[in-house]
């Protein structure tokens, strides 16, 4: 059922089917092709999507979608182009269908690039409704989206339209300050290599600006130019599992569980709540709760919610102390692969079990990561070439042999080194103790 789900899901949005060999280049023709022929989505166009938006008084759907990810590929046997429950609903969208970030208009669409696929459901006037699509796992999706989860955001998003403008102030929110650029390839790691349209003629996969790129970039950015990353940035759309918040993928943001002891006990949340708004905001989906976390103060603040428990309305107050995004993992994403270029020097860190603990004679709380694979290559060879070797264990730092989880590491070493800067680190291999000095990056 829940491959059902996903699969059908991924057709609305990517409505084609790729032969397993098919190289990049050919992937993104044949999707154009076969998007622009069947005519309902409006393709990588969005001037075009919002003025039919205005003339017809439609919402809008826009549909962000990386058609190379292999990851995604690995389902695409089973979808199909349309489905009975979801294709009533997209009807009555102006649906566009977007494949690249090149010249994205990043004051308006913000969104977790650590994805493949992404939803804005907006009006005409650029008011975001709320936004689809969640991932917390590097190939696993079946906890984050189903197809039914997808169908009921849409629905919210109609019932905010037709509402619309007396709910305006309500949504004001969903709309992020302005990044440290107005479009991807104006940043510096992208300027020399892209520009704002894909290529017309030439080879339209490598001239196509990929969403994680953009987060790549502006990590790139901040690193080179104050030598950290801002806890924000670093822990970008905290999933609501971060926070104790188990919520149902098959609704808009209904409480499933919730973990003892978390922030969210701590609130007051109850398994069958309702989320109904979370800072002022309504909500459509489980990305919409990611959007309020994402936007609020890593330092600290109280964010208030508003549930429907059993029919009744209660206000609860989520209390986020100073480094609250710290519980969430980062290691998964596709964006601690820079990260790892710039603090491990290419290493890939995995954790060592309780019964490999005790085999390397590895103590409770003591630092215990295993180098699962070394970088070959470039500036993710710098462990190589420092004498790491594959299996390694890494239990110390830069002086730290506390024991720490890969994405906490990852963090740790980004928020606390410079570019430049050698720091110690110890290894065990067998029961021989290696010492080395690792080269941090930009």
């Amino acid at each position: 059922m829940k491959t059902t789900v996903l699969t059908i899901l991924l057709a609305t949005t990517c409505g084609l089917t790729f032969a397993a060999d098919q190289t990049r280049e050919e992937k993104v023709r044949e999707d154009m092709k076969r998007v622009k022929e069947d005519g309902f989505w409006i393709y990588n166009d969005l001037p075009k999507a919002f003025e039919t938006a205005k003339k017809t008084g439609k919402p809008l759907l826009v549909g962000f979608r990386c058609i190379p990810c292999e990851e995604c590929v690995k389902l695409d046997d089973n979808l199909v182009d349309t489905d009975p429950v979801i294709r009533p609903l997209l009807e009555q969208f102006v649906c566009v269908r977007v494949v690249s970030t090149n010249g994205l208009d990043l004051s308006l669409f913000q969104y977790d690039t650590d994805q493949s696929f992404a939803m804005f459901m907006l009006n005409a006037d650029r008011t975001i409704y709320g936004r689809f699509g969640t991932r917390s796992h590097r190939t696993e999706w079946f906890g984050d989206v189903s197809l039914t989860g997808l169908a009921e955001a849409l629905k919210g998003a109609l019932a905010l339209h037709k509402d619309y403008p007396a709910n305006k102030s309500a949504l004001a929110g969903k709309t992020g300050t302005p990044l440290e650029f107005g479009s991807p390839e104006q940043y510096p790691a992208l300027k020399d290599r892209f520009t704002s349209k894909l290529s017309a003629t030439g080879e339209i996969a490598k001239s196509c600006i990929h969403c994680h790129q953009i987060g790549d970039a502006r990590r790139d950015f901040h690193r080179k130019n104050s030598g950290t990353i801002p806890e924000k940035l670093l822990y970008s759309y905290p999933h609501p599992k971060s926070i104790g918040l188990i919520l149902d993928a098959e609704a808009r943001a209904l409480v499933k569980d919730v973990k003892q002891d978390s922030l969210a006990a701590k609130a007051g949340f109850q398994p069958g709540d309702q989320i109904e708004t979370l800072a002022g905001q309504p909500l459509l989906s489980i990305a919409d709760v990611q959007w309020v976390l994402h936007i609020a103060d890593p330092d600290g603040t109280d964010v208030a919610a508003v549930v429907d428990r059993a029919g009744e309305s209660v206000k609860l107050t989520l209390a986020l102390p100073k480094g609250w995004r710290r519980n969430d993992d980062i290691a998964w994403r596709v964006s601690s692969w820079g990260l790892r270029r710039m603090v491990t020097g290419g290493m890939k860190l995995e954790s060592l079990s309780d019964e490999e603990r005790r085999e390397a004679k590895i103590e409770p709380g003591s630092l215990a990561l295993r180098a699962s694979h070394v970088g070959q290559y470039n500036k993710h060879a710098v462990a190589k070439r420092a004498g790491v070797k594959k299996d390694d264990i890494l239990i110390s730092f830069n002086g730290r042999s506390d024991d720490m989880t890969p994405g906490q590491l990852l963090a740790y070493g980004v928020q606390t080194t410079k570019p430049g800067q050698k720091i110690p680190v110890t290894f065990l291999r067998g029961k021989q103790r290696i010492d080395v000095k690792l080269l941090m990056q930009e």
